[in-house]
């Protein structure tokens, strides 16, 4: 499995069909996250560009993935394949019966 980053533009302003798809879109990518073929995702400060890392076989099967996006048809994308990915391990507090 590779991964691959994947770089969208968003439009700016939000149109008012892009504002009503965006719990959609959310729930997509949770969904998506849940079942381990998006492993992150960011949105920049100015919320005009998005990016998602997807875990993948190939190119087809990221399009896979991203034609799930309700917001799909409106997020011009880069599609990169990344050699690698390095993401800071999350560290679990100890559990204490204190």
């Amino acid at each position: 499995m590779a991964q691959f980053m994947v770089e969208f533009d968003l439009p700016t302003p939000f149109p008012p069909n892009f504002v009503v798809k965006i719990p959609m879109q959310k729930m997509a990518i949770d969904e998506l996250m849940d079942d381990g073929r998006i492993s992150s995702y960011a949105l920049s400060i100015d919320r005009g560009r998005f990016w998602a890392v997807i875990n993948a076989e190939n190119d087809f099967g990221v399009l896979d993935v991203i034609n799930q996006f309700p917001l799909i048809d409106q997020m011009p994308y880069i599609i990169t394949e990344l050699m690698f990915n390095h993401a800071g391990a999350i560290h679990v507090p100890g559990f204490s019966l204190n």
